[in-house]
C-alpha cells in the first residue's frame, strides 16, 4: 500500500488516488515533496543527527530542528548522547537503538512538514518504552489536520490515535472502522488487540522481580 502511494511500484489495476486524482497524474517529484515514509528499518547515514534530518528541510534553522526533536521525542537521545546533536550515528545508525532510529525517521517527517506519512511497522520489535515513545509521536504526527497519516502495524497500541481502522486478513479488508467499536466487535482488529495485551501481560509478569520465598 505505502509503495503504491509513494509510486514506488504502480497498480496493474484499479487507481490509487490521492486528494481525489489518480497518483499517476503527478509528477512524480512533486508528489514525494508531500511525502515523508517511516520505514520498520530506518537507515541512517554514517554522520551526525543533524546532518541525517536537514535533508528533510535543508533550510530549517536551529528552532526548526528542535521543534521537531520534540515532537518526535528525539530531543531526549539527542541529550543523553556525549556530543548531543554533532554525535555520529555509525554506518546505518549503528550507534542507536532501533527505537532511537525510528525516532530520528519521524523527526524528519516533522520536520519537513509532509502532508503525507506513511509509516510502516515503526513499533515493531520495540521495547514497551520504545514502542510507547514511537505511538506518541505518532500521535503528535496525527493532530494536524492539514496531515493525513497512514499507519501500518500489527500492534493495535500504535493504531491508539486512529481516527479509521481497517483491518485486514489473508490480503483482504474484513472490517473498518474506529478502534473502539472495532474493538467491541469481536472480528480481527479484536483478537489482534486481545493477542497483543495476552502477549504484553504475560511479558512484564514474566519479567517482573521474583517472587520471595515462604
Amino acid at each position: 500500500m505505502t509503495r503504491l502511494v509513494a509510486r514506488f511500484h504502480d497498480t496493474g489495476s484499479g487507481h490509487v488516488r490521492v486528494g481525489g486524482r489518480d497518483v499517476r497524474d503527478y509528477e512524480h517529484a512533486a508528489l514525494l515533496d508531500d511525502i515523508a515514509i517511516v520505514f520498520q528499518d530506518v537507515y541512517l547515514f554514517d554522520t551526525t543527527i543533524e546532518e541525517n534530518l536537514r535533508p528533510a528541510r535543508p533550510d530549517a534553522t536551529r528552532a526548526d530542528l528542535d521543534a521537531a526533536a520534540r515532537e518526535a521525542r528525539l530531543d531526549e537521545v539527542v541529550a543523553r548522547l556525549p556530543d548531543d546533536w554533532a554525535t555520529r550515528v555509525g554506518e546505518g545508525g549503528a550507534q542507536l537503538s532501533g527505537g532511537e532510529r525510528q525516532r530520528v525517521s519521524i523527526a524528519r517527517a516533522f520536520l519537513k512538514r509532509a502532508r503525507i506519512v506513511l509509516v510502516d511497522e515503526a513499533a515493531s520489535a520495540l521495547d514497551p518504552e520504545s514502542e510507547s515513545a514511537i505511538g506518541q509521536a505518532i500521535g503528535r504526527l496525527a493532530r494536524d489536520p492539514d496531515r493525513t497519516v497512514v499507519v501500518i502495524a500489527h500492534r493495535p497500541a500504535t493504531l491508539a490515535a486512529a481516527d479509521h481502522v481497517v483491518a485486514l486478513e489473508d490480503g483482504r479488508v474484513t472490517e473498518t472502522g474506529r478502534p473502539a467499536d472495532l474493538r467491541a466487535g469481536g472480528g480481527t482488529f479484536a483478537r489482534l488487540y486481545d493477542q497483543y495485551e495476552h502477549t504484553r501481560s504475560w511479558h512484564i509478569t514474566s519479567s517482573g522481580p521474583p517472587v520471595p520465598r515462604p
